[in-house]
């Protein structure tokens, strides 16, 4: 069966269990689900009418960032459940694959260096969901296309990796080894996007990034900026577990002390105090998504009502400060959790 019966069929089962019938009846002080889905394809609509000629989303800020802007817009459209050749914005996300593969270089980075000064951002954003796309791909010249793609691009990430097992905002020689924890936990969520799309991922690589994970992380929970030090972020703590979940670890030492972090400080979902609130719950969501039962249900009323409140009258969020297709397509993405359209979200 294909995403998009899969997604209806998870959808029925969310509403069916979240809202408690079919009139869309207000979870806890949440909002309805009607509401929620009013609000997610206003916001879906407005990232389509926003897409360029080429295929491409930019940053609000001089037009930068246009490879992770896509990679973040195609994957919020595909979370709809939308593929490539079926549904309301195939023709939006064929846009975007066609412009991501137009930006694959020879020697498989995903993106353009000499405008990007933090491309592996968009490399590992693009691999997530370039992976996605493959998985619904009948087409066998656009998947033969697209398995070269992402195997050139798993070589580059392998490449790009320091020393100490993360990732920098572009690759280990070009940024003398620094690294950081935001774009490791790109580069980790694309490797296994890709793998579960049955591109080749070294294992070496996996375990060596989380390997850097545990050792950045704090006896507190809290995830450091990089491996020298920077303390315990709680953005990057989030995207951690996200991460350590994608790579099969649920338990042990580390899972539950970067969790019981993360509540402290994200299930306040007033708290901005760390700053980064948008990349923080959009990691976050999806960790508490996992969780699922009466947790999910919580979590979910308090962040759904607050992104539905912030939503503009236009369809888009214009919150943080990379600009308004960057929160929106972060909001979209938490919104459409339940519908369970993509691999790498479900539970």
């Amino acid at each position: 069966m294909k995403r998009q019966g899969l997604a209806l069929i998870a959808t029925g089962i969310a509403l069916a269990i979240l809202t408690g019938s079919a009139a869309g009846v207000a979870l806890g002080a949440g909002p309805k689900e009607a509401d929620v889905r009013k609000a997610a394809d206003r916001g879906l609509d407005w990232l389509a009418r926003n897409q360029s000629r080429v295929g491409h989303w930019q940053a609000s800020q001089g037009g930068r960032y246009p490879t992770a802007m896509t990679a973040l817009a195609g994957t919020a459209l595909l979370a709809e459940g939308s593929t490539t050749t079926q549904g309301r914005y195939a023709e939006n996300i064929r846009r975007a694959v066609n412009y991501l593969i137009s930006r694959s270089r020879s020697n498989g980075l995903i993106g353009d260096p000499t405008r990007d000064d933090r491309y592996t951002y968009g490399h590992g954003f693009s691999m997530l969901f370039l992976s996605q796309v493959l998985g619904e791909e009948e087409d066998a010249d656009r998947r033969a296309e697209l398995i070269d793609v992402l195997t050139r691009a798993v070589v580059f990430t392998g490449q790009a990796q320091t020393p100490a097992g993360g990732w920098g905002y572009v690759s280990a020689k070009d940024g003398g080894g620094f690294d950081e924890g935001s774009t490791t936990i790109t580069q980790v969520q694309g490797l296994r996007g890709c793998r579960n799309a049955g591109v080749v991922v070294p294992r070496e690589i996996i375990d060596k990034a989380i390997n850097y994970i545990h050792k950045c992380t704090l006896p507190d929970g809290g995830v450091q900026y990089n491996s020298p030090g920077g303390g315990g972020r709680p953005a990057i703590s989030a995207a951690a577990i996200a991460c350590l979940y994608n790579a099969g670890e649920y338990d042990g030492e580390y899972v539950p002390r970067v969790l019981n972090y993360c509540k402290k400080n994200l299930d306040n979902i007033s708290n901005e105090g760390y700053g980064h609130w948008h990349y923080a719950h959009y990691y976050y969501a999806q960790v508490v998504y996992r969780e699922g039962g009466k947790t999910w249900e919580d979590y979910r009323a308090k962040v759904f009502q607050r992104i539905l409140n912030e939503q503009g009258s236009d369809g888009s969020w214009t919150q943080g400060y990379i600009g308004a297709v960057y929160t929106t397509a972060i909001n979209l993405t938490i919104l459409q959790l339940d519908r369970a359209a993509l691999p790498i979200y479900q539970r």
